[in-house]
């Protein structure tokens, strides 16, 4: 009898291996792995990209690994990058290609979406764009009082505001400090409000980000953003002058009163949270300037090029994939810490999440059956590294539950101050440390602590870690870092059998929510067809709006 569909993954040899293995591993502490071989802080590295990763608190050993390369194989990873990099249609439920490859492609180079060599397109975008930008940063640009534009407000939501506002905080260093950048994705208009309450409308460019121009929550508050440039300016002709629009409906980008002609354009074959790197990303390139966001596209584009070629044993994303497969079904662990020691980077978990959760949070597979018996993607959180250390790190050096985590340092400070640098490193080293090999009784007692307090102050350790290091955050590292995490995430969802590239579990929550916005505005007493709860809420609602 065949082998149901949603079960398929869990019948292969591969996968019942690592099953079997897993549970010899649970027994097995990360100090009787170092201890038995001294050279292991040396074998499990990989050096790529200019990112050096040690993941050698991992969990694993040879035979780990090689049972993870094995699933990876029957699994058809090899087979699925290069359709990827093809750019075949393996967005299947939108039969679309999946080509954000290409916003980082050299001109030379060619990726084919319906018979057309799409590269060329690309590159026209970026010159355009660095045509725009370069007139904004010169002076050129001029509002409707003749002043040049000093303030920028980035209007999107989604991968239209998580990676330009990451992409900008993580390259602060590197912006124009003459310049405010601003970003507005919250339709509570507070997030609105306090974004442009300090600006002059003079000196303000409003970009609009959303590929159909319709979308609700950009929308709303690119509208208030109009109203408040006229309040200004009383004038329907500034629009032009102090709006630019990333998206491909020109009809509506025209009607809004934007020039087409500052309209840069997209492509459906990039998901919005793969988006960061085209036009999605003017702001960015307005804030570091185009010389600085062609490094970046560079650091993308060299992990795009070990990614498509490195064997599956020597590539950083196919591992760093197969380590969350490994720790999430195999080990039990239900997230992962990801803790970037760099301020800069402040940005980076919650662009992550995004990225990994939107991509990977599915419960039916490709065959459209729904996945019972493994887990898909596990809850991606975390914080700056030192602030989290006096917030969650007690939960995960202590806690019940076991949660691996990813490190990020860097070798050089872009802001040297004293010894800073020094005791940040040193906490990373320290941490890492501590997650793997913890404390034991004895060594607590050795220490003269009271026996009441030895439980207490006991770390099982066995915790598994990963650490990044580069030499310093610049823009060709953030590219790099970016596309292992996209590569990463692609690997992980291969394995799970699942489309990494559609979120249609964000548009029930739209449709209804379009519903209920006349029902608690309307002047009549609309008939409520939701739940009881439901209907109490707008009931409640309805009549708190009117006694105020």
């Amino acid at each position: 009898m065949a082998i149901p569909v949603q079960t398929a993954l869990t019948h292969r040899p591969s996968w019942q291996a690592l099953q079997k293995h897993s549970s010899v591993m649970q027994s097995v502490h990360l100090r009787r792995l170092f201890a038995d071989d001294t050279t292991r802080g040396k074998r499990f590295t990989l050096e790529e990209c200019g990112l050096f990763w040690d993941y050698s608190k991992q969990r694993i050993t040879d035979e780990t690994v090689a049972l993870l390369l094995s699933l990876a194989e029957a699994c058809g990873v090899s087979a699925k990058i290069d359709a990827m990099f093809r750019g075949d249609a393996i967005n299947s439920t939108e039969q679309r290609s999946v080509l954000h490859v290409a916003l980082r492609a050299e001109p030379g180079e060619s990726y084919v979406v319906d018979g057309v060599n799409v590269v060329h397109n690309v590159h026209a975008v970026l010159d355009a764009m660095t045509v725009f930008c370069n007139s904004i940063r010169d002076g050129a640009w001029l509002g409707f009082t003749g002043k040049p534009i000093r303030s920028v407000v980035n209007i999107g939501i989604g991968g239209s505001d998580l990676g330009p506002v990451m992409a900008y905080e993580a390259l602060r260093h590197y912006s124009r400090r003459d310049l405010v950048f601003r970003f507005v994705s919250n339709v509570d208009g507070t997030d609105f409000v306090e974004a442009t309450r300090d600006l002059d409308p003079a000196e303000t460019l409003f970009i609009i980000s959303s590929k159909t121009f319709t979308t609700q929550e950009t929308m709303t508050n690119a509208h208030s953003a109009r109203s408040w440039m006229l309040a200004a300016s009383c004038d329907e002709q500034s629009i032009a002058k102090h709006f630019v629009a990333v998206s491909t409906n020109a009809s509506e980008v025209s009607k809004f009163g934007i020039d087409t002609a500052n309209m840069f354009g997209f492509w459906d074959w990039v998901g919005g949270r793969y988006s960061m790197d085209s036009a999605i990303g003017l702001s960015t390139m307005l804030a570091i300037g185009p010389e600085h966001f062609r490094e970046m596209l560079s650091g993308f584009h060299a992990m795009d090029v070990h990614f498509r070629s490195a064997p599956l044993g020597s590539n950083i994303p196919v591992l760093h994939g197969l380590l969350a497969v490994w720790n999430t079904n195999f080990l039990g662990a239900g997230s992962i810490a990801v803790l970037p020691y760099e301020q800069y980077l402040k940005r980076f978990p919650a662009y992550l999440q995004q990225l990994t959760m939107e991509s990977n949070g599915k419960r039916v597979s490709l065959d459209g059956e729904s996945i019972t018996d493994y887990e898909t993607c596990p809850i991606i959180w975390g914080e700056p590294g030192t602030n989290g250390q006096h917030s969650f790190y007690q939960l995960i050096h202590q806690g019940t539950r076991v949660v691996p985590c990813d490190f990020l340092g860097f070798f050089r400070s872009l802001n040297p101050l004293s010894r800073h640098h020094d005791l940040l490193l040193a906490n990373v080293f320290a941490q890492a440390e501590a997650l793997a090999f913890g404390r034991t009784g004895d060594e607590v007692r050795a220490d003269g602590a009271a026996e009441r307090l030895v439980p207490h102050r006991t770390f099982d350790g066995n915790r598994p870690s990963s650490v990044f290091l580069a030499d310093c955050l610049n823009p060709r590292i953030l590219g790099s870092l970016l596309a292992l995490y996209e590569h990463s995430v692609f690997v992980q969802g291969v394995l799970w059998n699942i489309n990494s590239f559609d979120q249609w579990g964000v548009e029930l929550g739209k449709l209804l929510a379009a519903k209920i916005v006349p029902e608690l505005c309307s002047e009549s007493e609309p008939s409520l067809t939701h739940d009881s709860s439901t209907n109490s809420l707008i009931t409640k609602y309805r009549s708190m709006r009117r006694a105020t």
